[in-house]
């Protein structure tokens, strides 16, 4: 029977990258879409990364294509990429730099959304900018996801992105992010050889921003690798590019896109206004100059008169007059109003079930509405299937509840996760297991269970509690462990592959003391929820993903 899924074009280009080209060729070959070819694209190396690409390439004839400009020459990330565009045969083009990789579901989930939705010419996300790679626990906490700036799930017509963009409300997606149609980018010309460096990917984006509508989706399925070789940070120390402050590079890339903009004979006032005034510093730059130091000498006067007030004015007056300009007070010592939270027991002992929907529910409803998609097929949920019905909907082709005791009318399988031969091997699309984990005191039996009972590709998600109560009469004696975010993340990657975990935490100070004391959602205002600090994890998240094929 004839293939009739679309070819994915996989562009790498690479430089001197022996250190990292392996792990970012393995990302794509454990893609769980398998319609792909790939493209290594040498620009001049002279280190051990030719000999690995033409490894890959003997290896994998197939789908690894190796591709050198003449007499093995240098060229740049742009000449280079558009030789793999014209080279490329698929029907979609993406691109992933040789020191990044994906995750196994990058190809899928973007791929299905291109194929839902036809209208689209390109589809991107957020990109994990990437520091724990090293391993050392220093680096662990500096991970962060790089955001384009706009609403999530949405589909931005043209030019919008490219007004934002001008008027830094919004930022550009790393090239390993995107997923575009072919005859977009065809439509575009691919890369523009002039600029080969630094821009060179923002040059890019704004030629597709100009012509085609782009979904900008919530996965994030790339992990941009963050070390002191890449081009970025190369030409910080050069001095050509200063991501804070007036930069060379930064000039040439605003007067391309002026330039550009003439080309194409865009009348659109907003656009130009919003370049004009990116373009002012560099064409004012000693007026910049004073306006960044006048800001500076507000900044510190106002530091000043900080001091000046705490010192002089009555502790109740700082109040009134902090408050009144709608600034958050934060009282000396001994000067804290504790109003009703002074108090040796909570206000609800329910959870805060009492009063609304506790807070960690709050959590748990937001990480399984952002991960309904994995939400399909045969799904497994402990308890009862709520969160099955609610989130999965007609996705779902069947429901399982694993209960630990019988008698209870939903179950339809009883067990214990860490001692579960009756739950069969390979059969379940999605495991939902909502604080659950703290219960079993064999831990890592209950992880190797989930892993076990997962068929290929599928997904357990699962949440553990970082603060909690512990005021439940019926579970308190079997409530065994407590989680951090560094807990999490080792216990899963003991079972799964690291690149195949994803650990986050939910909640902050508020948040924390409002859920110890028993306090309800309905109790706060969503942006106090949605405010995440790792320093208070109400709720950790994990979305765990069993290899398609096993090794």
């Amino acid at each position: 029977m004839k293939d009739h899924k679309p070819l994915v074009s996989v562009i790498m280009n690479f430089l001197n990258a022996e250190k990292f080209i392996e792990e970012a060729i393995e990302s794509v070959l454990a893609q769980t879409y398998n319609k792909w070819e790939l493209l290594l694209i040498d620009d001049g190396s002279t280190d051990s990364s030719t000999f690995i690409a033409l490894r890959y390439a003997q290896k994998n004839p197939d789908q690894v294509i190796y591709l050198e400009h003449e007499a093995h020459q240098n060229l740049g990330k742009s000449t280079s990429r558009n030789l793999g565009i014209r080279k490329a045969k698929g029907d979609y083009i993406a691109f992933l730099d040789a020191d990044d990789i994906w995750l196994p579901q990058k190809l899928e989930r973007q791929i299905a959304i291109l194929v839902a939705q036809p209208e689209v010419g390109m589809v991107c996300g957020s990109t994990l900018m990437w520091f724990s790679w090293t391993g050392k626990p220093d680096d662990l906490q500096r991970d962060y996801k790089r955001e384009l700036g706009v609403p999530l799930n949405t589909l931005i017509q043209p030019p919008k992105l490219l007004t934002l963009l001008l008027q830094r409300k919004a930022s550009t997606p790393t090239t390993c992010g995107v997923l575009l149609r072919r005859e977009v980018v065809e439509d575009v010309g691919g890369f523009d050889e002039s600029i080969q460096f630094i821009y060179e990917d923002q040059v890019f984006f704004i030629k597709v921003y100009l012509k085609a509508p782009v979904f900008v989706e919530s996965g994030c399925w790339d992990r941009y690798r963050q070390h002191p070789d890449s081009c970025c940070h190369v030409a910080q120390k050069a001095g050509q590019y200063d991501p804070y402050g007036l930069n060379p590079a930064e000039l040439t890339f605003l007067k391309w896109v002026e330039k550009y903009l003439s080309e194409q004979e865009l009348e659109d006032a907003q656009i130009w206004q919003a370049l004009k005034e990116a373009l002012r510093p560099y064409q004012h730059p000693i007026l910049y100059q004073v306006i960044k130091r006048t800001q500076k000498f507000k900044s510190f006067m106002k530091n000043q008169l900080k001091t000046i007030t705490k010192k002089t004015l009555p502790v109740f007056l700082q109040r009134l007059l902090v408050r009144s300009l709608g600034k958050t007070y934060y009282p000396p010592v001994g000067h804290v109003q504790f109003g009703d939270l002074r108090r040796p027991k909570p206000i609800s002992c329910h959870f805060g079930y009492d009063r609304g929907l506790p807070i960690d529910r709050y959590y748990i409803e937001k990480f399984l509405a952002c991960q309904s998609d994995d939400i399909h097929g045969r799904v497994m949920e402990i308890g009862d299937n709520f969160y099955t019905r609610q989130f999965g909907g007609d996705s779902v082709t069947k429901s399982d509840v694993l209960h630990v005791k019988q008698g209870n009318p939903d179950a339809t399988i009883v067990g214990d996760l860490s001692k579960s031969d009756n739950i069969p091997s390979d059969s379940f699309d999605c495991l939902i297991l909502t604080q659950t984990l703290q219960y079993l005191y064999d831990l890592r039996s209950g992880l190797q269970t989930i892993y076990r009972i997962l068929k290929p590709g599928g997904v357990a998600l699962v949440t553990v509690p970082g603060i909690t109560v512990l005021n439940d009469k019926e579970w308190n004696y079997c409530w065994c462990w407590g989680f951090t975010t560094v807990s999490a993340q080792v216990l899963f990657e003991e079972v799964f592959p690291k690149e195949n975990v994803n650990v986050e935490t939910h909640g902050n100070v508020l948040t924390a003391t409002s859920f110890l004391q028993g306090l309800a959602t309905e109790e706060l205002k969503k942006k106090e929820m949605d405010n995440c600090d790792p320093a208070y994890p109400v709720l950790i998240t994990v979305r765990a993903v069993k290899p398609e094929v096993n090794s």
